[in-house]
């Protein structure tokens, strides 16, 4: 089944030209079953180029997925256009009474900013805050589950001294959780952070199951016992040539950026790069929708009972 998205935002003839499966809103209209209310909190510049990527791998999936894009505020951005933003986006204030099967929060270009120095850091507290009692399943991405991880876990900002940028191995530790079913015992994945998640204090300061880590990139995928909180600290949606195109921004910008580690072949940039990851980063989103959202969410969303979600914190 597909994912349902308004005929005119411009990631549907893009994924129709990829043969993924979309639905327009009146087939899906027709169809006598309930789809999955997703919400995507993009907070990415490019939020064309990223709502598009986070699509595609909510489209491979038998559940249709109803989504719908929240912005963080009404400030303008130069790489959207604003006509973009006011059609397709909602604001917090128009979906807080409402309930969702799921939330996906993206990254966001703030590794080297402090959590109390980001313009939006109030806004973020209070849609986390939110979703505890209004939404099923919660996915962070890269600089979200860093967010996440001090909103939940009061966890301090933890910093590399160098970017870690690259596709690198990682290997699975717990093949049983339903998160990573399917997944090979060695697998790739795209990183491109500041932030530092180790597994020793991941599993110091959090109850935590770790899921899959790299040796080099540490901790790749966690989640909440519940499975009500999933946090990837890579970027499995990228495109083939996102990493390529921050290297040459970062590289045009004077700031000397290493290559990417095990992205080019030969390491030779004037190589097109291959996405080695786009089979993980498909399962994965397939299993969190599947046994953290449709497995574990009431069918008749009006009557999501708060208790089901606080009883036991």
């Amino acid at each position: 089944m597909p994912i349902k998205i308004p005929d005119q935002l411009p990631a549907t003839d893009i994924l129709r030209g990829e043969n993924i499966f979309v639905m327009s809103e009146t087939r899906a209209a027709s169809q006598e079953i309930r789809p999955l209310k997703v919400l995507l909190l993009n907070l990415m510049p490019k939020k064309i180029e990223t709502e598009t990527q986070f699509l595609r791998l909510l489209s491979n999936t038998p559940l249709q997925v109803d989504v719908e894009l929240l912005r963080i505020d009404n400030r303008p951005t130069k790489n959207t256009p604003t006509e973009h933003l006011d059609t397709f986006y909602r604001q917090f204030e128009m979906v807080k009474n409402r309930n969702f099967d799921g939330l996906i929060v993206t990254g966001a270009p703030l590794g080297l900013v402090q959590f109390e120095d980001v313009l939006y850091w109030e806004e973020i507290q209070a849609i986390m805050s939110w979703a505890r009692t209004h939404v099923t399943s919660t996915l962070f991405v890269c600089w979200a589950a860093q967010a996440g991880l001090k909103l939940l876990y009061d966890l301090p900002k933890r910093t590399r001294k160098e970017k870690l940028s690259g596709v690198y191995w990682h290997q699975v530790h717990d093949c049983r959780n339903p998160i990573v079913r399917g997944f090979d015992d060695n697998f790739l994945a795209p990183h491109s952070r500041y932030a530092d998640f180790s597994p020793e204090y991941l599993e110091n300061h959090t109850d935590l199951d770790i899921l899959a880590t790299s040796s080099q990139a540490g901790v790749y995928l966690a989640a909440t016992k519940d499975k009500r909180n999933v946090f990837v600290t890579g970027h499995p949606e990228y495109d083939a040539l996102t990493l390529h195109n921050e290297y040459t921004r970062d590289a045009g910008e004077g700031m000397e950026p290493n290559l990417p580690l095990n992205y080019y072949p030969d390491d030779n940039p004037e190589l097109p790069p291959v996405a080695s990851w786009r089979s993980h980063g498909h399962l994965l989103f397939s299993n969190w929708l599947n046994y953290c959202v449709y497995q574990q969410t009431p069918y008749d969303l009006e009557h999501f009972s708060e208790e089901r979600f606080t009883k036991d914190e």
